[in-house]
């Protein structure tokens, strides 16, 4: 109503929309492309700058079991249970998780006659041992040209990081990613390629330094979003959530918003979708759900993005939540910023800790997991290892100059791109610490020396054996996906051998959190006993995962996300009475 008192201040009278989604990520966009085309009234509200979420600076891949992009190729619902029950160990909603591999073909199947084209990829599920298990479940977007978003938007999605562009400048698609990282054969010009594509492209760096060419997650994100505005779905950036407004009968009415200390309210018709990502930049929150909180800032998500808003407001009505003691871990490390020293940068060091002629200790000296697995199964081996040792958390990855030469370190990256003598002098044994012996190394970084030593030295007679009996390196598809193949007998084992030796301390990471609000099959959040809160769905990092403790495959986190924003979207529109609920 005109002049309502919205948190002791006069505000301007409520607006009202069918559907308000808060957040701008991958589960957002889609929930507000499905109910656009659904024909009702949509708003975005995003609290950053920038839209597209974390989703935008992901890698844009997204899993998605029996998605029949190749046609049918043998993947089935029953394969992919077949597959999960193998490695979920905790009890999860199994209605909700067969929604999830029901739904999600359907969605992939909307989002390309929606005008999104996306294609298969060959990428081994994350437990490639297990039962069920297969290497085409993961789908990804072709490479998107961010003009056609318009100029005064394209420069507004939220840009990738700088790891994952070369220089920090260009962008690379995940092919020439990989054969730069490998620096496999013709990667020299793959580099030239990539850098006078860019700079040939005149009109674009008339508009902005940025590189027309949308990749990964940004290549995602652009193409949803060109749908997204087609439709007349409305974006307010720099307004965030403050709460949820409900009516007498408990039912989610719509939003309190802030935009710059103005807030004011926004109706929603039929339903409100939260997808605005999870709770990992909130220390609070971490130290009130995980085992090892860890910090904040070994986050690899957007630095102070994504602060749990959703959740906090949603328990704030009674919404209950689960899984919350997991985050989508990933090894880190932490670099000052360039040209700016005082400040740093977390960096990504996912498949680094696998490579040959590397080992990973903990402070004990001794190893915890396969180095190669899957980034969250190390981030869990992390966790094990700390609650059984408290020697973990940093960990340190120790590397010889022949891994120096070829591979990054987190952010250190190899000596064709950044020799010894351009690494400023203040990282040295304060970041990256080297030595001429492992012995010496070793007493710098205040490891056992006797343990490291016999650590080292049984990984050089695995490189030689090419068994690692004790973890099993290198001996399946996903750790040798990742290795190198000019090395032998085994991808992801060599001996560490050559001086100088490097050790850098690697943190447990996340990509966000596993766990959210609690929400049934179709996307509702639940309450304290269970029942949906009427008018509230969530989908994403907002919601909770529906694999409990285990992260199946590339793309678990954005596959789910996006589904379960097409799933609440169908939903509102189904109870709307909309004629459109089951196109």
């Amino acid at each position: 109503m005109p002049g309502e008192q919205v948190s002791g201040e006069a505000v301007r009278e409520a607006e009202t929309f069918d559907v308000v989604v808060v957040g701008s990520g991958a589960a957002g966009a889609m929930a507000a492309l499905r109910s656009a085309d659904q024909g009702m009234k949509v708003l975005i509200v995003e609290k950053a700058q920038k839209f597209g979420g974390t989703s935008a600076t992901s890698g844009g891949v997204m899993w998605i079991p029996n998605h029949q992009l190749d046609g049918d190729k043998g993947d089935s619902k029953a394969s992919a249970l077949e597959y999960l029950d193998s490695i979920i160990t905790r009890p999860v909603d199994r209605e909700r998780l067969e929604a999830f591999l029901d739904e999600g073909p359907r969605m992939v199947s909307y989002l390309k006659d929606s005008g999104v084209p996306v294609m298969g990829a060959a990428w081994p599920d994350y437990e490639p041992l297990k039962p069920g298990a297969r290497s085409d479940r993961s789908i990804i977007a072709p490479t998107f040209d961010g003009r056609e978003l318009g100029d005064s938007r394209y420069a507004l999605m939220r840009e990738q990081y700088n790891r994952f562009k070369l220089f920090g400048r260009y962008a690379m698609d995940l092919t020439e990613t990989f054969s730069l990282m490998m620096q496999n054969k013709g990667w020299r010009g793959v580099a030239a390629k990539v850098i006078g594509r860019y700079w040939m492209d005149r009109s674009t760096r008339s508009v902005s330094h940025r590189d027309r060419r949308f990749t990964q997650g940004a290549a995602l994100m652009g193409a949803v979003y060109k749908q997204v505005f087609a439709r007349g779905v409305e974006l307010r950036l720099e307004t965030g959530l403050e709460r949820l407004t409900v009516d007498e009968a408990g039912r989610v009415t719509g939003v309190e918003v802030g935009n710059y200390g103005r807030k004011y309210r926004i109706d929603a018709r039929h339903g409100v979708v939260l997808a605005a990502g999870g709770f990992e930049w909130n220390q609070e929150l971490r130290d009130r759900f995980f085992p090892f909180p860890g910090l904040t800032r070994h986050s690899s998500s957007p630095e102070d993005g994504n602060r749990g808003e959703g959740l906090i407001a949603a328990e704030k009505i009674g919404a209950s939540t689960e899984h919350t003691e997991q985050g989508w871990w990933i090894p880190t490390m932490i670099l000052p910023m360039p040209g700016a020293s005082n400040f740093h940068e977390v960096h990504q060091a996912a498949f680094d800790v696998g490579r040959p002629w590397s080992v990973v200790v903990n402070r004990n000296g001794v190893r915890f997991v396969d180095e190669a697995c899957g980034y969250d199964q190390f981030g869990q081996g992390m966790v094990r290892d700390q609650q059984a040792t408290g020697a973990n958390m940093p960990c340190w990855l120790i590397f010889d100059a022949k891994f120096r030469r070829k591979f990054s370190a987190g952010g250190l990256m190899p000596t064709v791109h950044t020799a010894e003598h351009k690494v400023p002098n203040d990282w040295w044994d304060h970041y990256i610490f080297r030595a001429g012996s492992i012995e010496e190394l070793a007493r710098k970084i205040a490891l056992p020396v006797d343990a490291v030593q016999q650590t080292v030295a049984n990984m050089n007679e695995y490189a030689r054996t090419g068994i690692d009996p004790e973890f099993g390196r290198g001996m399946n598809i996903y750790d040798q996906f990742f290795g190198d193949p000019t090395v032998t007998p085994n991808p992801n084992l060599g001996p560490i051998d050559t001086a100088p030796f490097y050790a850098v301390p690697i943190n447990c990471g996340d990509l966000g959190t596993k766990g959210g609000l609690r929400c049934d099959a179709r996307a509702r959040v639940l309450d304290q006993a269970g029942n949906p809160i009427a008018g509230l769905y969530a989908a994403g990092n907002q919601s909770s995962t529906p694999f409990g403790d285990v992260y199946p495959g590339a793309g678990a986190t954005i596959g789910p996300a996006m589904t379960f924003g097409f799933v609440a979207a169908n939903d509102i529109a189904e109870r709307s009475g909309n004629i459109r609920a089951g196109s």
